[in-house]
């Protein structure tokens, strides 16, 4: 049965894949946390325009429309995001930050964790790994619902801040942890008067290699001069013309066995 389930799965993201994907030799992994959404629709029309894939990781983050990421206003973005082959991920939910490892009390590990969003916002919290567990899932509970497809067994930890414990922890329940590349920190939360678009778009052109892991957000509260579309689209076609292509993370030599062997429908 597993190995069946696997190969379903292996089978739906190769079938997913836009044409001349199945031929990409130097690709590069463009990946989305969710944020205040403002520049979604644009990042959108730039994936679709040059027929680029990425993978989203999902958090339940407050929105510019006075919602949230994963509400019903949003729910038909997420759904169309899914139809045209994206993948999804976990950013846990409240969009909780690790802080630190505590004392095993005889019931497991343990972490203390600084919600950001959520009734707890601006709280600290213990939670148990199985807590962080449903933490987990939650998003992907919440995509199956909005989009009717079922979210990848990866995790990026808010700000990627993880522990040994807590990873080892995670994928014991299913999850692997997914960071990036140093010069696939693409810049979009870091302040425009200081990183201007130019400086992040000419930076990233300079550094990014095949087989790196990029990552940037769906809108920034912080940032003045919105990142997407202005570097977003010259990023895309400059990475393109090097010869670079890009794909989603079950492609990924690092995560695709993980992927094919821990689908989180198993149980």
């Amino acid at each position: 049965m597993r190995r069946a389930t696997s190969a379903l799965l292996a089978c739906a993201v190769l079938c997913s894949l836009p044409a001349g994907a199945a031929d990409c030799t130097r690709p590069v992994y463009l990946t989305l946390d969710t944020g205040h959404m403002g520049v979604a629709p644009l990042v959108a029309e730039v994936l679709q325009r040059n027929q680029v894939r990425a993978t989203f990781f999902l958090a339940n983050e407050p929105t510019q429309t006075g919602g949230t990421s994963l509400d019903d206003h949003w729910a038909p973005w997420w759904k169309v995001r899914a139809q045209e082959g994206h993948a999804f991920a976990s950013h846990t939910w409240d969009h909780g930050y690790w802080q630190a490892d505590l004392p095993d009390a005889g019931a497991g590990p343990r972490f203390r964790i600084r919600q950001t969003f959520g009734p707890d916002a601006g709280k600290t919290v213990v939670w148990t790994a199985s807590q962080y567990c449903a933490e987990l899932r939650r998003p992907a509970a919440r995509l199956q619902a909005m989009a009717g497809v079922q979210m990848l067994p990866l995790f990026r930890a808010p700000g990627g801040k993880t522990s040994p414990a807590l990873l080892k922890s995670v994928e014991q329940c299913g999850f692997r942890h997914v960071g990036w590349a140093p010069a696939g920190f693409l810049g979009d939360e870091l302040p425009s008067d200081k990183y201007p678009n130019a400086l992040l778009l000419e930076r990233a052109l300079r550094g990014v290699r095949a087989g790196d892991i990029l990552m940037a957000h769906l809108g920034i509260w912080s940032r003045q001069d919105a990142w997407a579309p202005a570097v977003l689209e010259p990023l895309v076609q400059g990475l393109q013309a090097r010869g670079l292509c890009f794909a989603t993370l079950p492609e990924h030599p690092q995560y695709r066995t993980w992927v094919a062997a821990h689908p989180l429908d198993k149980d």
